[in-house]
């Protein structure tokens, strides 16, 4: 019997340890969402604070500094050891959350600390997804794997937050914050069936220099390469200005400019979700028919377009429609990034270079902390009118900078 599979789109599941990897990765996905969900309405509840909301989405961010250590650790310690570590890091900060909800002792200091040890390791997870990808399957199918992957985040936004939201209604923190654990556990356990090693015959044996020699060494090999530079610029900016309107701010958008309740927050939290779970299903089927640089900058403008649209709009009636395109738009633009940043990058370095793009992720706390204050002063369109100016101006300037590299249609970074 041929071991071909019957859609290319499918051909990543042919290797084992991705058929791991896939199911650990979106049970991790899941309970990321839903724990997002039933805190950030829990804070937004319990202080009435637009402030607090924006602290509490930017603590969940705070480890992207440590992410090209997580990256070095990978290299010099395996990927999936390190994975493996991070998890079970997520299973025991969820389950003494989910004791402090079941004893009525939970508080918004313990949910601000607890989401600010999480997020120390969190913001990593992505760096070791992509890596074991880069290691374990073929350079051709590095596209429809970056868009299976990205799946199971897509996936799991639309169904962790109806899900989330349906819980807590109808049980309870304590008792949904259970559902939570389960999925990381999980995930614990799927992990345990990743290869362990790489398959890749251009990743070197680990030196005996230093992490900070790795990370140094990493830093200068995308300073040298344009189109990884022009992703790493483009990465950084979508997360101080695009980021913070459909991800930490979605619950004061859905309570102080809708009117509605944790059941309309999670239909705009799915709907972003679903636009992107869209995206990245159309790129599993004709990813490899695309040019990835290409692929980024167009949609990331669209992205800011439509952001700004969804802005306007004052009833969930009106904005969820925009905020699904926006969503497919911006899946578009960041799953091209990651397949032509996979692409781009050597073997030995594909870890690295995936954890500096999780540093620039850094950005997007300090966008949610800026966008509190510009809230009370300015609005909330105002604000987010011009973070979509200001977001889709620089789009267009580093696709101008680096046009030899990420727009001729025979750029390498372009190839199909």
């Amino acid at each position: 019997m041929s071991n071909t599979p019957r859609s290319p789109a499918l051909a990543p599941f042919q290797v084992r340890s991705f058929r791991f990897q896939w199911p650990s990765d979106l049970a991790a996905s899941w309970a990321f969402e839903m724990e997002t969900l039933i805190l950030g309405w829990y804070v937004l509840v319990e202080t009435e604070s637009v402030l607090l909301l924006t602290l509490f989405a930017s603590l969940q961010y705070v480890g992207t500094l440590l992410s090209p250590l997580f990256g070095v650790a990978g290299h010099r310690l395996g990927n999936k050891r390190v994975l493996f570590t991070m998890r079970t890091t997520y299973v025991t900060l969820a389950a003494v959350l989910m004791m402090l909800a079941f004893t009525d002792t939970l508080q918004p200091l313990y949910v601000f600390i607890i989401t600010a040890l999480m997020g120390l390791v969190r913001p990593s997870d992505l760096v070791l997804r992509h890596a074991l990808i880069g290691e374990t399957l073929p350079l051709n199918q590095f596209v429809s794997a970056a868009s299976i992957s990205r799946t199971t985040q897509d996936s799991a936004r639309v169904m962790g937050a109806l899900s989330g939201a349906g819980l807590v209604a109808a049980l309870g923190t304590g008792p949904a914050y259970a559902v939570v654990v389960a999925f990381y556990v999980a995930s614990l356990l799927l992990t345990l069936g990743v290869a362990g090693t790489p398959r890749s015959t251009d990743v070197l044996p680990v030196t005996k220099s230093s992490a900070w020699h790795d990370l140094k060494e990493g830093l200068a090999y995308v300073w040298n390469r344009p189109p990884l530079l022009a992703a790493i610029w483009l990465a950084l900016l979508v997360n101080l200005t695009a980021f913070p309107l459909v991800n930490g701010l979605l619950p004061y958008v859905a309570r102080d400019i809708y009117g509605t309740d944790q059941t309309g927050l999670g239909y705009l939290v799915a709907g972003f979700a679903g636009g992107a779970l869209l995206g990245s299903i159309i790129l599993t089927r004709f990813g490899h028919a695309i040019r990835p640089a290409r692929m980024m900058i167009i949609a990331c403008v669209w992205w800011y377009v439509l952001t700004a649209l969804f802005a306007q709009m004052e009833s969930l009636a009106g904005g969820l429609p925009l905020l699904v395109l926006a969503g497919l738009a911006q899946s578009l633009s960041m799953v091209a990034m990651s397949a032509m940043l996979l692409r781009s990058s050597g073997g030995r370095f594909r870890s690295r270079v995936m954890g500096i793009r999780m540093l620039v992720i850094y950005s997007l706390p300090i966008g949610l902390l800026a966008s509190g204050p510009l809230i009370e002063l300015f609005g909330f369109r105002a604000m987010a009118t011009g973070y979509c100016v200001i977001g889709l101006v620089f789009t267009l300037l580093i696709a101008l900078r680096w046009r030899a590299h990420i727009w001729r249609s025979g750029a390498p970074a372009n190839t199909q």
